[in-house]
């Protein structure tokens, strides 16, 4: 026999959304949602969006899995001449205030470049603010974050350590890309600095990084074997070269 009393969880709301919750925990879900006017405004917002989503873009889910993501593949070592050419750029453009990241590839469209930046600075200054409701799925459950974002998004979403800049992962949520789904990734200081990372396919398979601004917030933008990354935060470009360069490690050594 099902306690309908036990408290519902983060991941039972998800699974009730998703149509995945066991049949005797729906009629639980159902009342604890009616009693509960916060949680309820919230899964009609993850339908919406879900539903628009499907609407949209359900064939960038249904695509076979990238060869790139293979077990074979993942489990290849770092390149390391990437990372040390990565290095050396990302040097100069801290020390030169220029805006080329050389990851490989040419520089991207002024389109392409607008799109990613654009979304995600939106994004970034539109959740930042928020207190009781800056992501949908919280840090503590980064496993659960990254298995969902890699099912809606189409590719393997990494939440990356960034604890060595004295960021800790508070949570993320789906969002509308440039070209599709995107995922949006928050991440915070014990001061309550914010830096975001929005991801979303690119059209481009790889390009050089480039700096926006908007206000008082700053973006670097680049993409990578057709996914395009946004890191935005302060406009410190030192701070979010830190920032970008531990998440673009992390995605190599991960073979991402």
């Amino acid at each position: 026999m099902t306690d309908h009393n036990i408290p519902v969880t983060e991941d039972e709301l998800h699974a009730y959304v998703d149509n995945e919750l066991p049949a005797e925990r729906r009629v639980a879900v159902e009342a604890w949602l009616a009693a509960h006017p916060d949680d309820a405004a919230r899964v009609t917002s993850w339908r919406t969006m879900s539903d628009a989503l499907h609407a949209k873009y359900a064939a960038v889910a249904d695509e076979p899995v990238p060869a790139r993501l293979s077990v074979d593949q993942l489990s290849r070592p770092p390149r390391r001449w990437m990372m040390g050419a990565i290095a050396a750029s990302l040097l100069a453009f801290a020390v030169g205030g220029g805006v080329g990241w050389a990851v490989r590839g040419a520089s991207a469209t002024p389109s392409v470049f607008a799109n990613f930046t654009g979304d995600a600075l939106e994004a970034h200054k539109l959740y930042v603010v928020e207190v009781r409701h800056p992501v949908e799925v919280a840090g503590s459950e980064r496993a659960h974050l990254q298995q969902w974002l890699t099912k809606r998004c189409g590719w393997q979403v990494r939440a990356p350590e960034l604890g060595d800049s004295g960021l800790k992962l508070v949570g993320g949520r789906l969002l509308p890309g440039p070209t599709g789904p995107a995922s949006f990734l928050m991440y915070e200081t014990a001061s309550g600095e914010r830096f975001t990372i929005f991801a979303s396919r690119a059209e481009t398979e790889t390009t050089q990084m480039r700096y926006a601004a908007s206000g008082s917030n700053g973006a670097l933008f680049w993409a990578d074997r057709g996914v395009g990354y946004v890191v935005s935060g302060g406009t410190d470009r030192d701070r979010l070269t830190q920032v970008a360069r531990l998440v673009y490690d992390q995605n190599e050594k991960a073979g991402l």
